[in-house]
């Protein structure tokens, strides 16, 4: 199925109150837009990161209660999942889309990664553009942005991520829903594009610290 854009509808689906009924109309409106979008990238990141990569598409199966506040698919180099390795993320909350770098609290090399990521400061600040916004929790709508953050702030988050068992680093962007919704579907997988790119470099580094 061809991506045919995010529209209004699409961020609509998390103001619906009630697991059942969120969750019926994300899996008949979202769902099918992140199963395209999995297609369309998991090629391409094959070709760039020279790993063979599979998409997974949120399904939320362990919800029993609580609705999800946001969704995605997510891109790895295993068929079995994604949370214990570095892995890519297009999704979206009620207010934006996010495409990010992720290296989540399950993953093993964390450890190995926030120490390359604190040795190799001036490179990621070289690579990543001061636009790029990061996080440290995936559970979480807000980051921060690389200027905002500057150097000191990218250490102490290097720094936490191979102490605190519970910590994360994310790096990407946000695009606002305005901003997704006046997209058509090919300058988003542009802008998409664009972002998965520039974020390879930091691929690259979880590649080559878990070796």
């Amino acid at each position: 199925m061809k991506f045919t854009g995010f529209t209004q509808k699409d961020f609509e689906v998390f103001t619906i109150d009630g697991l059942d009924q969120r969750m019926e109309k994300l899996i008949e409106q979202v769902r099918p837009k992140l199963e395209s979008l999995g297609e369309h990238f998991s090629t391409e990141l094959s070709s760039w990161t020279g790993d063979e990569m599979f998409s997974h598409v949120a399904k939320h199966a362990r919800r029993s209660v609580n609705p999800p506040d946001d969704t995605w698919v997510a891109f790895a180099s295993s068929k079995r999942g994604y949370k214990m390795l570095p892995h890519f993320q297009i999704g979206l909350w009620e207010t934006h889309v996010f495409i990010w770098f992720a290296m989540i609290y399950e993953a093993p090399a964390k450890v190995s990664f926030g120490k390359a990521a604190e040795k190799n400061l001036n490179q990621i600040l070289h690579d990543i553009p001061e636009n790029f916004v990061w996080s440290s929790d995936h559970t979480k709508p807000g980051a921060v942005s690389q200027k905002e953050l500057g150097k000191k702030g990218l250490k102490e988050m290097a720094k936490r991520l191979q102490t605190v068992k519970k910590a994360e680093m994310l790096c990407g962007v946000h695009f606002s829903k305005e901003e997704a919704e006046s997209m058509n579907p090919e300058e988003f997988l542009d802008k998409a594009e664009q972002s998965l790119k520039t974020l390879l470099p930091l691929y690259q580094l979880a590649q080559k610290s878990s070796n």
